[in-house]
């Protein structure tokens, strides 16, 4: 092989930024380019709206599958503004759509993470074939078109508003995409996820493609997590033994919040979900770990304390105490700690001891104050691990 062959030097090196690195390697920031890809687009658009309404600055979010293939995200917030404005906390409009670094923004357990990539609504942009973003702010309705992530025309006064907020439509663009079809189903697990973990968060999906009509679903549920154990139980056909056993506490020691919901039934099948800042964990990690030392060493006290297990039997141990049982624990942290890079296990140290010591409190107490509920989930447990 020659010299020539394998020289290597900048003249090889193609450096790409903005709108071209997003078009050039879609994968790197929505995961990829089929369906999962499609939702994440959804997902990243639909973050801005989401926590415009967990802010109190909106009522509501709306998410619209159009007839033609494009999707619709709107609130009835403030109206982001095009360029910079005093009552806004972050870029205008126009940068957060063309601008990768304007997308991304400080978390906290005031924030809700509604995609797994945090780049912001600069990528859907990107690969979209054309995207419109509609301004209802101060009696005027401002628009302005994209195209492929490129601004077609300056921001234009469209006519008068009646109310005032945000909605952006997009496209995602077919040369870049093998499929454009989003599923109803698979949208609606996330966001009715979302709404249970945010209590009061009212979120809307609409169908306009099914050649039979509409097909919409309203997520808003003011029991929190409690809700999200009762749905989960429901939807496994499952009857259930005990009441729910639910609560929230803020701790110093984990700067952050806690949210957790348990209760059995009658399968043997364990159904345990964990979350941190609104993402869904399904490695588990420091919160779920938490959960189930909280568990045991609360059913493992009260079956001492009644004679159920002797001094000389072993523990109930965290392994020993997933018998009927369903609980979602929900962590809001201000700052996430995850192993690996897929964010998929939760890492922060502190959470696993605060989780378990609120919940051995709580469900402690709950024992003692329903002796029959607490005597039969314990004497479940017993017998199944005599079958085992």
């Amino acid at each position: 092989m020659s010299d020539e062959a394998i020289t290597y030097d900048a003249g090889h090196v193609q450096v790409l930024t903005g709108v071209e690195a997003v078009r050039k390697r879609p994968g790197m920031y929505i995961g990829s380019t089929g369906e999962r890809g499609l939702h994440e687009m959804v997902f990243q658009v639909a973050d801005r709206a989401v926590n415009e309404a967990l802010s109190g600055r909106a009522g509501s979010v709306g998410v619209t599958l159009m007839a033609d293939g494009g999707v619709r995200v709107t609130d009835d917030g403030r109206g982001i503004p095009f360029g910079a404005a005093e009552d806004t906390d972050g870029p205008g409009l126009e940068a957060m759509l063309t601008d990768l670094s304007a997308g991304a923004r400080p978390r906290d357990r005031h924030s809700v993470t509604v995609a797994l990539f945090g780049a912001g609504p600069v990528v859907a942009n990107a690969l979209s074939s054309r995207l419109t973003a509609e301004v209802r702010r101060e009696g005027v309705c401002w628009v302005q078109e994209y195209a492929c992530g490129v601004a077609v025309a300056p921001p234009t006064a469209a006519g008068p508003a009646s109310g005032r907020g945000t909605t952006i439509t997009f496209r995602p663009d077919t040369t870049l995409f093998g499929t454009t079809e989003c599923s109803f189903a698979v949208l609606a697990e996330h966001f009715r996820e979302l709404a249970f973990l945010n209590r009061g968060l009212d979120i809307s999906l609409t169908d306009e493609r099914p050649p039979g009509g509409l097909q919409t679903a309203r997520f808003r549920f003011q029991g929190g997590v409690r809700d999200f154990v009762v749905s989960l139980g429901v939807r496994a056909g499952t009857h259930m033994h005990t009441d729910v056993i639910g609560f929230e506490r803020e701790d110093p020691r984990m700067a952050g919040t806690m949210e957790v919901a348990l209760r059995w039934g009658s399968s043997r099948e364990e159904r345990v979900r964990s979350f941190a800042n609104s993402m869904a964990t399904p490695c588990g990690g420091t919160h779920e770990a938490g959960l189930r030392d909280g568990v045991a060493a609360a059913l493992d006290a009260y079956a001492r304390t009644c004679g159920l297990l002797t001094a000389a039997e072993p523990a109930l141990g965290a392994d020993r105490i997933g018998e009927d049982l369903t609980a979602v624990v929900s962590v809001k942290l201000d700052r996430l700690e995850f192993v690996g890079a897929t964010r998929g296990q939760l890492d922060n140290a502190p959470v696993r001891a605060c989780v378990a010591e609120a919940v051995r409190a709580h469900l402690g107490a709950w024992l003692e104050e329903n002796p029959e509920q607490a005597e039969a989930v314990i004497t479940r447990i017993l017998r199944a691990d005599s079958l085992d």
